[in-house]
């Protein structure tokens, strides 16, 4: 089982559409939205997110995201009532609900642990430190391997081809980048704005790497399997 996600919005819509968008990404994940008063209203319930932390909840651990600073106080609420071993699978993100949610819920499908769920949901905030350093050794270009691919699927590579992009990266030990980017983050490969006919070059440093990036750019060159 993998680390389930819940949603905790002033919403019900919102909230569930994050649920819809995510899952596209993410289809074996749990994912459980939290949005909106118990009569329907906008705001939020203490109620409800206590029972999507329990529905999220099968034992690897829950990551929960919300959109404005109430909605944090009711999770905080929920998560005072919770018993002391169910609480420590439980962590609340800092993090931009849909943005953060969409990259969470990448990282559980690729079955990374509880921490590694909130860290996605993190990079939402903003570039990580070591992102600087990817782009250069890329730049410098002195050794590893690097394929260049055409985009060729209509649409580029949007959201669910950028996750299935992301997902196959997880599976590779090595570090990989897509024109400078790390081919793990999916908020950082979409920030590419990869569109169709533009060029993606996939290297890496790594000597053991080269399987990775055969793989990454055959991927992007087969079109995800879109028209």
């Amino acid at each position: 089982m993998t680390v389930g996600l819940v949603f905790v919005s002033h919403s019900a819509r919102i909230a569930e559409g994050l649920v819809d968008l995510a899952r596209q990404m993410a289809p074996e994940v749990t994912l459980v939205a939290a949005g909106g008063t118990d009569d329907g209203g906008i705001g939020t319930s203490f109620d409800r997110v206590l029972a999507a932390i329990g529905e999220a909840d099968t034992g690897n651990g829950v990551v929960l995201l919300c959109d404005l600073g109430s909605a944090i106080l009711t999770a905080e609420t929920a998560l005072d009532f919770l018993d002391d071993e169910q609480r420590s699978r439980v962590l609340l993100v800092d993090a931009p609900l849909v943005e953060g949610g969409v990259a969470a819920a990448v990282a559980a499908q690729t079955g990374e642990n509880r921490d590694a769920v909130a860290a996605a949901a993190r990079t939402a905030v903003g570039p990580s430190v070591s992102q600087p350093a990817v782009q250069e050794a890329s730049a410098a270009g002195t050794a590893g391997y690097t394929r260049v691919v055409t985009v060729v699927n209509r649409d580029g590579l949007h959201a669910r081809p950028a996750a299935d992009f992301v997902k196959l990266a997880s599976t590779f030990p090595s570090r990989v980048t897509v024109n400078g980017k790390d081919a793990k983050s999916l908020l950082a490969i979409m920030a590419l704005g990869l569109v169709r006919g533009r060029d993606a070059e996939i290297s890496t440093q790594d000597p053991n790497g080269n399987a990775a990036v055969d793989a990454l750019a055959d991927l992007v060159a087969s079109g995800f399997g879109e028209d």
